[in-house]
């Protein structure tokens, strides 16, 4: 029988967790995108963090390395906690780059990209009814949370902070919290933690453990930096353990070749911290499966040791993400100063620009009045044909005019026809 006439498939009971799972706003956005597209449409989507392989290739010295590894038949299953040679190569990647971080190869733990390690450490530290603590805008916390029956406690950030969360922020909520899920460079906004914020909620964080009593379960941090090889100008990444050393006790963090290496798709991911954590996710991951290819652990681990070509590698990488992001920061500074409802963020790190457009209330030339975000987005979309996600994507209330747009897909003569191509579509626009 055809699915599409399977009339019970609604009467079907599911898992209430299943039940009750929301569904990505971004893959709704890219769908209206493609649905665009298939019609023939040219759309500017700037909507997915990933690359264009023709734009942003891996590195040719990682494809050559893991060619050679399918060619000498590395095919089968690899160590449950990753190849060896692989997390060898990890550590001396991570102390290399931050010199302070010097974890045993024991300490760290590979999976098949970063979403199975945060998860993991989700399951690995904290119980139903548990205090989650993320700031939004953020990627996923709010459905990783979900997943695990955790109590989401969510601190909406301000502009004025770059949407980087403060100790300020956080300090009313940690008292019961067992998670406080941090990224940085952040993913939507492209922003960055200085150096003085992360330490005063370093301070936080240290100074709640010492409070709890022995044998009581801590406060962990859950540090994503997945970015952090791609930060621009005088912008450094900052970590935790880095500026408190303490903290190693409780900071789990992940990371991994996806973003830094426009290598979304190898599925080469890394964890790394207190090693009786490392080892309970290990036995989590090992339960799913959720491995990176032999093939690709041990081409990552040639590629890695080959330190002339990685630094190479991300000094391009950086110049061609910085190019764009200042291609586009340059252009809306100049719309707003055409005075225009606009504003963005100058860019500091990841692949992404944070944007606004200050639009609620705005009519179209048929009369239609931008109640929403929602109808802020599809103006764009349908006028400027500009993919963009609004960041109640990424948990903020709906009613922000803010959006992330990512430049991976983004050739450098792009920028000006999408200006352009804004322009003229808020030129259609009554306030």
């Amino acid at each position: 029988m055809d699915i599409t006439t399977d009339t019970m498939t609604n009467e079907l009971k599911v898992s209430k967790t299943a039940e009750g799972l929301v569904g990505s706003e971004i893959i709704k956005i890219a769908n209206d995108i493609n649905d665009k597209i298939s019609k023939g449409e040219t759309i500017y989507n700037m909507t997915i963090g990933d690359f264009n392989p023709k734009v942003f290739s891996i590195p040719a010295e990682l494809k050559e390395e893991i060619m050679k590894a399918y060619s000498t038949n590395q095919t089968n299953y690899p160590k449950a906690n990753g190849m060896p040679e692989l997390r060898e190569a990890v550590a001396r990647f991570v102390k290399k780059n931050q010199p302070e971080l010097d974890y045993h190869p024991d300490q760290v733990l590979i999976s098949g990209g970063a979403r199975p390690l945060i998860f993991a450490t989700y399951l690995a530290v904290v119980d139903e009814g548990d205090d989650i603590i993320f700031p939004v805008p953020s990627w996923n916390n709010n459905h990783y949370t979900y997943l695990m029956k955790g109590n989401p406690v969510v601190v909406e950030t301000q502009a004025e902070n770059y949407f980087m969360p403060t100790a300020a922020e956080l300090f009313p909520y940690i008292e019961n919290a067992t998670l406080l899920a941090l990224c940085s460079p952040l993913n939507p906004t492209g922003t960055l933690f200085t150096q003085k914020g992360l330490e005063e909620i370093c301070d936080m964080v240290l100074a709640e453990n010492k409070r709890r009593a022995p044998g009581e379960k801590p406060l962990y941090v859950l540090y994503d930096q997945i970015y952090s090889t791609l930060t621009f100008g005088e912008n450094k990444h900052h970590d935790p353990v880095s500026l408190r050393p303490e903290m190693k006790n409780y900071t789990i963090f992940v990371d991994g070749m996806s973003k830094g290496f426009a290598a979304t798709g190898v599925r080469v991911g890394w964890a790394f911290g207190p090693t009786k954590v490392m080892a309970k996710m290990r036995a989590i991951l090992s339960h799913i499966g959720a491995w990176s290819p032999r093939a690709e652990q041990m081409g990552t681990a040639s590629y890695l040791n080959n330190e002339a070509a990685v630094d190479t590698y991300l000094t391009e990488m950086r110049g061609k993400v910085q190019e764009r992001l200042a291609g586009y920061y340059n252009g809306f500074e100049q719309l707003k100063r055409d005075g225009f409802a606009v504003d963005a963020i100058a860019p500091q790190g990841a692949m992404y620009l944070t944007v606004r457009f200050s639009l609620l209330g705005y009519t179209t030339q048929d009369g239609t009045v931008l109640e929403t975000t929602a109808d802020i987005t599809k103006y764009l979309l349908d006028e400027a044909k500009v993919g963009l996600v609004p960041f109640y994507a990424f948990g903020t209330p709906t009613d922000s005019d803010w959006f992330r747009l990512s430049v991976g897909t983004t050739k450098v003569e792009d920028i000006e026809v999408v200006i352009t191509s804004l322009r003229e579509a808020l030129k259609k626009l009554v306030p």
